[in-house]
């Protein structure tokens, strides 16, 4: 360690030092664009939820479950994603699918997304491609951990984001919450 490097002033000195410069760069485009110059722009602010940025496709979002042609869950109740679950916040429980070619479904299917990473292991762990967090849902605050915990009927309703990554399903809202 140098002895400059010792002295935190001299080092917080010349933070401050770039992050003004950045400041006023910023600044100066922002007037430069307010008196007619139109090719200078300066950092813009999103002014979300009115404007969105646009988002990678390969965002993880909201979980949702797939549905078979006959509308029952893809999920054939295998436990392979609640088990690779680092955060243990997926719970199973398995019943008889009434298709003999089927073994089993989920009778039972919650994700606590008050616990959950949004790692996606559960994803990549499922042989079915039976859950997909592809939904571009990304709000989905509740007031109490009780709602944050999504049933199957709930994550069976979501579809898929659309081209643009924008929401097609509307944003669940648990019973509990007034808006």
């Amino acid at each position: 360690m140098r002895l400059g490097q010792r002295f935190y002033v001299i080092e917080a000195v010349q933070g401050i030092i770039l992050t003004s410069r950045h400041f006023f760069r910023n600044m100066g485009k922002h007037l430069a664009h307010a008196f007619g110059r139109k090719d200078a722009r300066g950092a813009v602010t999103i002014q979300y939820p009115e404007e969105r940025r646009p988002y990678s496709p390969r965002l993880r979002s909201l979980h949702r479950l797939v549905r078979r042609e006959d509308g029952s869950p893809r999920c054939v109740a295998c436990m392979m994603c609640e088990t690779v679950c680092p955060a243990h916040c997926i719970y199973i429980v398995a019943t008889e699918h009434p298709n003999p070619e089927i073994e089993k479904m989920p009778e039972r299917f919650d994700i606590d997304l008050g616990k959950c990473v949004f790692c996606g292991y559960c994803v990549e762990a499922c042989p079915e491609d039976a859950i997909r967090m592809d939904t571009g849902i990304l709000e989905f605050a509740a007031f109490s951990r009780r709602s944050m915990i999504y049933h199957k009927d709930a994550l069976l309703a979501l579809e898929p984001a659309g081209k643009d990554g924008r929401p097609t399903s509307p944003i669940p809202m648990p019973a509990n919450r007034v808006s």
